[in-house]
């Protein structure tokens, strides 16, 4: 009997185990843009390419505005739920080999949020920094973002403190992207609705995720940015 019992068992662990092994093996998303990666040419000479790397407010970015994408050939490779632990991952198929000339990086959301891990600051701004890194030794030119201002996570209510977890890994990217002579593009300040941190309602929908309001005010804080970064050498 107990002998039957410890079998079940372990037959149940492994069974449980395969499962959420075939569910997570592709936890990066390195899929999502296999296929367009593959039919996207290479840039032509004096061709300015400009990837979005990011999450969910990437993501959304190129349906809400197609236009701002296809006119400044800009190319978006935002994930919805993704952390920057993934963006790393995928960074090399979905930019590095794109052969952009400039990479813009939003991420800190969903770190914020715990969506894969535990929130640690140290092993975000880790994450971003070997971004930053790789870009750099490939010849990619990098602008980094603010996270924006969010009111709350609303899949994970646990989490009591959001604007002020937000508020700290902005002045953490912003430090390093001054020390390292970075350009640094500060959504939140321009998106907040007060000193608390939050978003504007009026420019979000759901307290996290910018609306078409809201992708206005981002697109008129970025442009300049990159059309600065493009022209210096």
């Amino acid at each position: 009997m107990m002998k039957a019992l410890l079998f079940s068992i372990i037959v149940g662990a492994l069974t449980c185990s395969a499962t959420v092994g075939a569910q997570n093996r592709d936890w990066a998303g390195q899929n999502r843009y296999a296929q367009a990666n593959k039919e996207l040419p290479s840039p032509i000479k004096g061709e300015h390419r400009v990837v979005f790397l990011g999450n969910s407010i990437t993501d959304f970015w190129p349906a809400s505005h197609p236009e701002f994408f296809s006119a400044n050939n800009y190319v978006g490779r935002g994930i919805s739920g993704q952390t920057t632990y993934q963006f790393l991952v995928r960074f090399r198929q979905d930019v590095i080999d794109l052969k952009p000339e400039l990479v813009v990086i939003n991420g800190g959301t969903n770190d914020c949020a715990e969506n894969t891990h535990p929130f640690d600051i140290d092993r975000t701004m880790a994450n971003i920094e070997s971004m930053v890194q790789l870009a750099q030794a490939n010849g990619i030119k990098v602008i980094l973002t603010s996270v924006l201002p969010v009111t709350e996570f609303y899949w994970n209510m646990s989490i009591t403190d959001a604007p002020q977890r937000v508020i700290a890994i902005n002045k953490r990217i912003k430090a390093y992207a001054d020390a390292h002579k970075i350009p640094y593009v500060d959504y939140h300040s321009a998106m907040k609705a007060g000193d608390d941190g939050t978003i504007n309602p009026a420019l979000s929908g759901d307290g996290v995720h910018p609306n078409a309001a809201g992708y206005t005010v981002m697109e008129s804080i970025i442009k300049p940015v990159i059309d600065k970064a493009l022209r210096t050498k």
